[in-house]
């Protein structure tokens, strides 16, 4: 075959493998919650998924669409966040109707061995966004009130960076700040893994999933030359990822005494 003739083969072969790598991009974030989702839907029950996921998700990747307005990088990262933000929302919108729910449930349930006084007192308050009680932050009792915050910070920090938009040093820390958020996202799990000498209650499929996915992330960063905050803190949540696949190895292989502690979340990063 003529090198022209090759060409001609190669070049959309490439341009298929491009289009394939920015909807890996845009949309493999989002994967692992798929099954959360689903599955929360089904049991109607959300204690093995943390909600704070979804603050840190939400804050890096509101971090994320700002750092593009001053240092605009490639467009399926611009998307990916986009998709990860209404992931999300619709993630807590769910746990936040499931959470509700059984709290009602237990107050029916509670009703015909209590009598309406002591109920009254049981029943658990209501929490909104304008309470401005931090012991309750990101506990409150309806979906709007999540809205509330997410679209006050995003009007805060908008400003904030139309104001700072033409400092190069504001910008580039923007976008650190963005992403070394999202890469810290899996310490927590790390941390109580450590702290309870076991990661049982922990799916180990999940933690694949977060490391392929990653992976794909980091060398995708790389390939396509992205803002130099992009790779450090993508090779940071491989590493994070690689420790505590390290952990489901040591922790199975050699058992701990276990560490008297109460019922937990099944993890902090995705489950």
């Amino acid at each position: 075959m003529e090198p022209g003739g090759l060409q001609w083969l190669l070049v959309p072969v490439q341009q298929l493998v491009s289009w394939g790598a920015a909807g890996a991009m845009v949309f493999g974030g989002v994967v692992p919650y798929i099954p959360q989702y689903r599955d929360i839907r089904r049991t109607q029950n959300a204690e093995g998924f943390s909600t704070y996921v979804c603050l840190v998700l939400l804050v890096a990747n509101i971090l994320r669409i700002l750092f593009w307005f001053g240092r605009r990088f490639e467009s399926p990262l611009l998307w990916q966040s986009i998709i990860m933000i209404i992931t999300m929302l619709l993630m807590l919108k769910l746990c936040t109707e499931v959470r509700v729910s059984n709290e009602l449930n237990i107050k029916r349930r509670s009703f015909a061995a209590a009598d309406s006084k002591d109920e009254e007192i049981k029943a658990p308050p209501k929490r909104s966004y304008l309470d401005f009680d931090l012991n309750y932050f990101w506990h409150w009792s309806k979906f709007t009130d999540y809205v509330q915050c997410v679209l006050t910070f995003t009007g805060v920090t908008g400003y904030i960076t139309y104001l700072w938009l033409d400092s190069s040093l504001f910008v580039e820390t923007l976008g650190f700040l963005a992403v070394f958020t999202e890469a810290m996202l899996g310490v927590p799990q790390l941390y109580r893994n450590y702290q309870n000498r076991s990661t049982e209650g922990m799916s180990i499929k999940m933690v694949l999933m977060w490391t392929s996915g990653d992976t794909f992330k980091t060398v995708y960063f790389i390939l396509n030359q992205a803002p130099f905050q992009f790779s450090i803190c993508g090779l940071l949540q491989v590493f994070v990822d690689i420790a505590i696949l390290l952990q489901v190895y040591l922790y199975s292989s050699y058992p701990q005494k276990p560490v008297s502690h109460t019922a937990h979340p099944a993890s902090t990063k995705a489950l």
